[in-house]
């Protein structure tokens, strides 16, 4: 990997550019609509030069970190203008829809489907770090579609990150999943945030007496709404089952303390309690 191209310099973007300096030695081109984030970029050092999507077809590696909502059209143009032995990957946290948009594509085998499971609540090339990515997990989608070369460049790409690769066989069963272990998670943070700011008129309050368990549980609802309105109505199908389980959950819990009963709301607590086991197997697995 002697060239690679990343269009989109947020968070994610913006990340592996700083890593892949670090661990391939590789040239990085930035692309992005945004000139300031693109100039940004270039000033912290993320990128070694300001490119446009013109460039992918000198590239080694394409990589496209752009909201969900545009991934699909960016990488149908990315895949018109690359060479055969071109890496595509995107980052995007739903697959569904960019995995449908290139399925025809006479080069769908350049192109590998993953969701590196990384981030933050920031946003644009300021918010991109070292070492986001260690410890992690990286899910790769649908490999039978793209060739064994690529998966295994790309696979390589991201153990050499430090991360853990999990391959799934349907973009389907990706964004089912990912609805339970992160979309619901983000949308029980901003509806968090939204429900204080509404019943908490003195903001001074929320700021005086937030613990940490707020500050922890709200956290989310800082994150780019540009990046997470097109996530939650891609997935809208998995993420409308998610949250019909956690309203009857949330419902559950209402009626138990309206009854006062001790014993249903501690046994819930305490059943509950068994994520931390689940927690601890998946960081030791």
């Amino acid at each position: 990997m002697k060239k690679i191209a990343v269009i989109g310099l947020g968070l994610i973007g913006g990340s592996l550019a700083l890593e892949l300096k670090k661990t391939s030695w590789a040239t990085i081109y930035g692309i992005d609509k945004n000139s300031e984030h693109l100039q940004k970029a270039l000033d912290l050092g993320i990128i070694y030069k300001k490119a446009t999507i013109n460039i992918v077809k000198d590239m080694d590696v394409v990589i496209i970190a752009v909201p969900v909502n545009i991934a699909p059209i960016i990488a149908n143009q990315v895949l018109d203008l690359v060479n055969e032995n071109t890496l595509v990957f995107d980052v995007g946290s739903t697959k569904v829809g960019i995995c449908k948009a290139v399925k025809d594509h006479p080069k769908r085998k350049n192109f590998v489907a993953l969701h590196p499971i990384a981030g933050t609540e920031f946003s644009g090339p300021e918010a991109a770090i070292y070492d986001l990515f260690t410890d992690k997990v990286n899910i790769i989608c649908e490999q039978h579609l793209s060739s064994a070369a690529m998966v295994e460049r790309a696979s390589s790409l991201f153990e050499d990150l430090k991360m853990r690769n999990v391959y799934m066989e349907s973009a389907k069963q990706h964004d089912t999943h990912i609805a339970y272990v992160s979309h619901l998670s983000h949308i029980s943070s901003f509806m968090l945030g939204k429900t204080v700011l509404e019943i908490e008129k003195d903001e001074k309050s929320i700021f005086n007496m937030a613990g940490s368990g707020f500050a922890s549980t709200v956290r989310l609802a800082k994150s780019n709404p540009a990046t997470w309105t097109p996530i939650f109505l891609q997935n809208k199908e998995s993420i409308l089952k998610s949250l019909n389980e956690y309203i009857k959950n949330l419902n559950e819990f209402k009626q138990i303390i309206e009854n006062e009963s001790v014993e249903d709301v501690y046994a819930m607590m305490e059943n509950t309690n068994r994520i931390k086991e689940v927690l601890a197997g998946i960081k030791t697995n």
